[in-house]
């Protein structure tokens, strides 16, 4: 020890007894003065023996390293306590810092020893189930020492890789609003549904352990004692417990006495072919070749989806027929997981066995398919898409619900939706076949997911149709491309607006000769409302424009899984168009009582 004495910054972990690790206890044990926040020396005051204490309050960290270097110089033994891990937002640092100014050296000043213990993401982990299983951060939400606009940056940035998150100093009673933004921020990239863990002092006698969604989180009580627990994409819920997988489902089969692989040849390369040993090694191939097919009647454009059913830990032979190499596969398949099973363009068209749909730019796209689309062990994959007998056509032939009825069977389902589409599912080898038997009975084909749909009235029936050629020239050019989120262009044929269009994301309605724009609908939740209206009488050789500028903007500048309204109010101006929060409503008591 150096004649100077000794500093010892101790972690006592989460706060009870059973968890302060054996060294943390020796090392308090051998300590002459305790330096502590108040309700951290209250915590650990069964386990002293007569040593002096310094104790203050919050704020007033600098002080307390600055004593305990102070009686350290002075030849005592010190304690500098903190809860769970000192090196974790925790007075480790600042004792060095400290140090630091004083111009201190190892081989001749004080002596120092960090003494590890269980930090709250740990704590609470385990009282959540198994939450932290797979790569994780630690964001802490105080501004009091780091700029706000920095702790956003992280937050995105831990967002959008799908890290699990562990927040802490959530909320104070001044710091209010920074865990409501950040939660709008994990919106943005992640399900509302992804599981979320609220832990409150743990393992201490208030404990409490909350179980909930990252949209509900704000629904309960959030203070400076609670550590909220995100998870990532792969995250679930099974009995009231948070688990994210590892990732062992690649290569084992989890209720199988009996393993595929056998021990020496699960660290295989070509066991492993998500590993950068099997890109490196997979030679360079490009994708298989395509066919194109021509202009399809309704000028959709269609990005089928399949999803395989499982994969086989080692498919070479998935590899040879699409002409991808393994690493290629895996990695896709990797993508796919995290975008909740849509790849877009030549990613899915190796898993769909089609060629990836090009994106309209002149008013005509196509599917254009190769080879056999199939899941894993060779099954058929699960093709989805939508049909719908027109934009403003709402009825089917009987020769339309016949074919649906003969390409669903058994095996397959049909699912009728508000938008006076059908989705169908169907077990398909051969989605090219199929997308062209549903044209050939002029069905537009749509893909489902995050893309952009036309939809519109029945135009009285189609007794009020000057609005027409419009819609139908939005379905062609805007139909089916690749959205941030699904967002709905909807268009009404005259001024009555029955459809409901201003409640859609982009609504249109023709009155009077001209087109009046409406953006920024959202049509559920208890916060819904109708949307903006942005501009009035835009003659009818210019609409098509104007949408299509703000249907550009929001694909360049739109957030992964951002929906339109949310982007338009962040943005402030889209195409010209400039955002008004909406006027608070008002409660009115009716006499009534209605």
């Amino acid at each position: 020890m150096s004649p100077l004495g000794k500093l010892l910054v101790i972690g006592f972990g989460p706060g009870d007894m059973e968890h302060i690790t054996k060294r943390a206890l020796d090392a308090l044990a051998e300590s002459e003065v305790i330096i502590g926040y108040n309700t951290y020396v209250d915590l650990i005051r069964p386990l002293l023996n007569g040593q002096e204490i310094v104790r203050t309050g919050m704020t007033e960290e600098v002080s307390r390293a600055q004593e305990a270097v102070r009686q350290a110089e002075r030849g005592k033994k010190v304690a500098v306590i903190s809860s769970g891990d000192a090196g974790v937002y925790g007075m480790a640092g600042l004792v060095y810092e400290v140090l630091m100014q004083k111009g201190w050296r190892r081989e001749d000043g004080v002596e120092v020893e960090v003494v590890p213990g269980i930090s709250a993401i740990q704590s609470c982990a385990s009282l959540l189930g198994a939450p932290v299983m797979h790569d994780a951060c630690t964001i802490s939400l105080s501004d009091h020492l780091t700029p706000w606009e920095t702790i956003v940056k992280r937050v995105e940035a831990a967002a959008s890789a799908d890290f699990v998150i562990a927040l802490y100093n959530p909320r104070s009673g001044r710091r209010t609003r920074q865990i409501v933004e950040t939660q709008s921020i994990l919106l943005r990239y992640r399900d509302p549904q992804t599981p979320v863990g609220l832990v409150k002092s743990a393992y201490r006698e208030r404990q409490q352990v909350i179980v909930t969604t990252l949209e509900d989180m704000l629904n309960h009580d959030i203070g400076m004692l609670t550590t909220v627990i995100i998870g990532n994409s792969s995250t679930t819920v099974y009995d009231g417990l948070i688990v994210t997988p590892r990732g062992y489902q690649r290569k084992y089969t989890l209720d199988a006495t009996e393993q595929a692989l056998k021990p020496h040849q699960r660290l295989r390369t070509e066991a492993e072919p998500w590993s950068l040993g099997a890109q490196e090694a997979a030679p360079q191939t490009g994708a298989a070749p395509t066919t194109p097919a021509g202009p399809s009647a309704s000028g959709a454009a269609v990005a089928t989806q399949a999803r395989p059913q499982a994969m086989a830990a080692v498919q070479a032979t998935t590899a040879v027929q699409t002409g991808a190499t393994p690493a290629s596969l895996a990695a896709e398949a990797l993508s796919r997981l995290a975008v909740g099973g849509k790849l877009p363009d030549a990613a899915n068209a190796r898993w769909s066995g089609q060629a990836p749909a090009a994106e309209s730019t002149a008013g005509t796209s196509a599917v254009a398919t190769s080879g056999m689309a199939t899941g894993g062990f060779g099954k058929p994959a699960l093709f989805e898409v939508g049909v719908s007998p027109g934009v403003g056509n709402k009825k089917f032939t009987a020769r339309q619900m016949a074919l649906l009825a003969e390409v669903a069977g058994d095996d397959g389902e049909l699912e009728y939706t508000p938008d006076h589409q059908i989705v169908l599912r169907v077990p398909c080898a051969d989605p090219e076949e199929l997308v062209g038997r549903l044209r050939d009975e002029r069905f537009i084909v749509m893909p489902i997911g995050d893309v952009f749909k036309v939809k519109a009235c029945d135009f009285c029936n189609m007794e009020k149709d000057d609005a027409v050629p419009v819609a139908e020239h939005l379905q062609v050019v805007l139909g089916g491309l690749q959205a941030p989120k699904e967002t709905s262009i909807a268009l009404n044929g005259c001024g009555m607006a029955c459809y409901g269009a201003v409640l859609e994301d982009i609504g249109i309605v023709y009155r009077k000769g001209g087109y009046d724009l409406f953006l920024g609908g959202k049509k559920f939740g208890r916060n819904a409302h109708a949307a903006q209206p942005v501009a009035e009488g835009i003659p009818g050789d210019q609409i098509t424009d104007i949408v299509e500028n703000v249907i550009a903007e929001y694909k360049e500048k739109g957030h992964p899984n951002e929906r339109f309204h949310k982007f338009f109010k962040r943005v402030g101006v889209v195409a010209g168009f400039r955002h008004e929060d909406a006027p608070a409503t008002v409660e009115v008591n009716a006499v009534c009582g209605d």
